[in-house]
Order: structure tokens, then sequence, then C-alpha cells
């Protein structure tokens, strides 16, 4: 019983080890679709990441540019993530349709997402306990862009929670079904 319960831990730890190879190119892209988000919206219009996009209803809270781009970038990593998890980190596991098995995983990505959002929110706003410092993350350069570290902060602190969604959810195995052994009466 204890090989076993070694096997599967190892087996599980295998998995999440790959999962966060996945996670780290994902991360990647992700920031890299963040950039190209705010340098296009910067180009196009001199619009900064901590601008308002949208009201909320006409409070004092708003839908700020950077939330539009880390959503674009969660869509665009998770896809990433998804194909490299089928075919490398969950690849023993039996697998349905691409799209049939995207959604549950865009589903559980979208849990981590709402987490990173509020983690990213809490760092970005500076009435925030929580938020990263303005002296040194003044949007001076590359390394100095508060978005960038938000991003990138908030995706460390979701992935946990988005391996385990997957993990419980996306691609767990399916039970064995039982097979039936018919019986022969002696003769």
């Amino acid at each position: 019983m204890a090989d076993l319960s070694v096997a599967r831990f190892v087996s599980n730890f295998g998995q999440f080890l790959k999962f966060g190879i996945v996670g780290g190119s994902g991360t990647v892209v992700n920031l890299f679709v963040v950039y190209l988000c705010r340098k296009i919206t910067w180009w196009s219009g001199g619009i900064d990441a901590d601008d308002p996009f949208i009201n909320l209803f006409g409070s004092v809270f708003h839908i700020r540019w950077y939330h539009v781009f880390l959503t674009i970038a969660f869509l665009v990593a998770n896809t990433w993530n998804y194909q490299l998890n089928r075919m490398w980190t969950f690849r023993s596991v039996t697998k349905v349709s691409w799209l049939r098995g995207f959604f549950p995983f865009l589903l559980a990505g979208i849990g981590a997402f709402l987490v990173s959002q509020v983690v990213a929110t809490l760092l970005m706003n500076p009435t925030s306990p929580l938020h990263l410092p303005s002296d040194i993350l003044d949007n001076s350069t590359g390394l100095r862009t508060k978005v960038y570290w938000a991003s990138a902060i908030s995706i460390i602190v979701a992935m946990p929670i988005n391996f385990i969604l997957n993990k419980l959810w996306t691609f767990r195995s399916k039970p064995k079904t039982p097979q039936v052994v018919e019986e022969t009466e002696p003769a």
C-alpha cells in the first residue's frame, strides 16, 4: 500500500513539474501579449495601463486597460497551455476531442484568472496595502513597468489553483469500466 502512495505522489509531482514548465512557457507568452497590448495602445493613442477603460455603473470604480491587457493575454496563453498540457503533461490521460477538453480547461483557467485579476488589481491600485511601489516601478523602462510585475506576480499566485482545478477536473482520469466476467455452468 505504501508503494502505491509513493508511486502516486511521484506521478502527481511529475505532472506538477511538467505543468509548471508548461505554465512557465505560458507565462512568457502571457507577458509578451501584455507587452504587445501595452505598446499597441500606447502607440495608437498614448493610453497607459492605469487609464480607465470602462466606468462601472457610474461609480468611482473602473475596468482599467491593464484588466483588458491581462484578459487578452490570459486567453492567448490559456490556449497555448492547453495544447502543451494535452500533448505532454497529461498525455497518458484518455482524451476527448480538442474542443470538448478545451472548455473545462478554459473554465478552470477562468477560476485562476479571477484570482490573478484580484491580485493584479491589489498590486496596481495605489490605495491598496499591497500596491507595488511607484517610486521604484515608475514605468520609465521595461523592468520598471508596474503592469509587467503585477502580471507576473498574479500568474505565480494563481498557478497552484490552476493546477489543482485542471488536475481534478479537466485532466482527471476516467473511472475504468468494470469488465463483465461470464460464468459458464459446469457440464
